[in-house]
């Protein structure tokens, strides 16, 4: 073979080498990109899932946003009628103590030999940072008797109002050299607050039917402030 021919071979096997190198880089290029391209497909469908996931997500803050407003909704309609419903109670306790309780206070302390001059209905006192209200206060010359009333009367307003007559002279001096005695009316009142405020020195107002009776005995001695 001449030198000519030699080269020429020589060339082409080069070439075909080089044709095949070529070839297989393609090949590796094309498996690259189509992996590449595999990725990115996978990739938007994460993102595409992750986008789902917070649509989803602000659909159910959205429902508990709106479950929310429906709560305070149903709350605010809760406490309206409550509200309505303590109003409708205080009116029913002012018109029970002004058109029960004072009235039938003149009659049964005046039976009790307590004579009745005047009556004060929501008296307040404040002094040296102490306080007391008093619901009804029935007065004569050296007596008087501060009535506490509840709608329905408990033991804890029992011991309260005997701390409210141990401020009462403190804090009315006009009244330092008066025989205080307290009572205490309710609409409602069941056996055992009544006992107990009997054993406390206390009258005790009832709400009975149309009219308010004492609880107390004839013989009932009244704790004396």
């Amino acid at each position: 073979m001449s030198p000519q021919a030699e080269e020429i071979w020589a060339i082409l096997r080069e070439a075909a080498q080089i044709r095949k190198d070529t070839d297989r880089r393609i090949a590796q290029l094309g498996q690259e990109t189509d992996r590449k391209i595999q990725d990115l497909v996978n990739s938007n469908k994460e993102t595409d899932h992750k986008i789902q996931e917070l649509v989803n997500s602000n659909k159910e803050t959205d429902h508990k946003i709106q479950d929310l407003a429906d709560r305070i909704k149903e709350t605010d309609r809760i406490v309206n009628k409550l509200s309505k419903n303590l109003g409708d109670l205080g009116n029913r306790l002012g018109e029970f103590v002004e058109y029960m309780v004072a009235p039938a206070a003149v009659r049964l302390f005046q039976l009790r030999g307590i004579p009745v001059h005047e009556f004060h209905q929501d008296v307040t006192a404040k002094r040296n940072g102490e306080g007391i209200e008093i619901d009804l206060l029935v007065v004569n010359d050296d007596t008087l008797v501060a009535v506490e009333c509840k709608s329905k009367l408990t033991c804890e307003h029992v011991d309260a109002h005997i701390v409210r007559m141990e401020r009462l002279k403190r804090l009315l001096p006009a009244y330092r050299n008066y025989r205080a005695v307290g009572a205490v009316a309710a609409m409602v009142m069941n056996e055992s607050v009544r006992d107990y405020a009997i054993a406390q020195g206390f009258y005790v107002l009832c709400q009975n039917g149309e009219q308010v009776d004492i609880s107390n005995t004839i013989e009932f001695a009244p704790r004396v402030w």
